[in-house]
């Protein structure tokens, strides 16, 4: 009798425990969206893109940097901005610009320079984000200090908040993977409701 007891009450515990877990998970979900389906869906598939590019950098990949940035210029073609309307204008200079810096990246036999062109393309993707206020996800602005000579400092777009550099990556000459999570969030595109 004691143990049906017992059975019961975890029961009891672990059901609550869902309805907890599951009641938060309602919470987490964004708000509607001012953005047509296929205008997010073009979206996710560029930011899962950037993405890639930012892996391959990670791993000092320098023959995947490259065909991740032209499949990114792909996918930064094929974004929705016909339903744009007041901020049109503004959200195609800043991915003309972004699409100017990942040629660079493109044609740039260096991986510091191309390093260089990543952080002024993802400047620029970070504010047409903003203003087209993308609201399906939080994105992080990260950033780390010494991006560049140990002193200059470079910025990547990450849909989580946990640090991994692209800039010194796992196989830096100098720190190895030693640096792989310096840096911090400076800033997030969030636009979807939630804190």
């Amino acid at each position: 009798m004691a143990k049906a007891y017992l059975f019961l009450a975890v029961f009891f515990l672990y059901a609550c425990g869902d309805q907890q877990e599951e009641k938060t998970q309602e919470q987490e979900v964004p708000a509607a969206s001012k953005h047509s389906t296929a205008f997010n869906a073009s979206i996710q598939a560029a930011l899962q893109s950037y993405y890639n590019l930012t892996e391959a950098f990670v791993k000092w990949d320098s023959a995947a940097v490259p065909a991740a940035a032209t499949e990114l210029e792909t996918k930064l073609d094929s974004i929705r901005l016909d339903e744009l309307t007041g901020d049109r204008s503004q959200a195609t200079n800043f991915l003309s610009a972004a699409k100017a810096d990942l040629q660079k990246i493109e044609s740039s036999n260096d991986l510091a320079a191309k390093r260089e062109s990543f952080n002024v393309f993802t400047n620029q993707l970070y504010q047409f984000l903003n203003v087209v206020q993308y609201d399906r996800e939080k994105i992080y602005l990260q950033q780390c200090p010494m991006a560049f000579n140990d002193t200059g400092a470079g910025v990547w777009l990450s849909a989580v908040d946990s640090i991994r550099n692209p800039y010194l990556g796992l196989h830096h000459p100098r720190y190895g993977k030693g640096m792989l999570e310096c840096g911090e969030n400076k800033e997030v595109v969030n636009f979807t409701g939630l804190k």
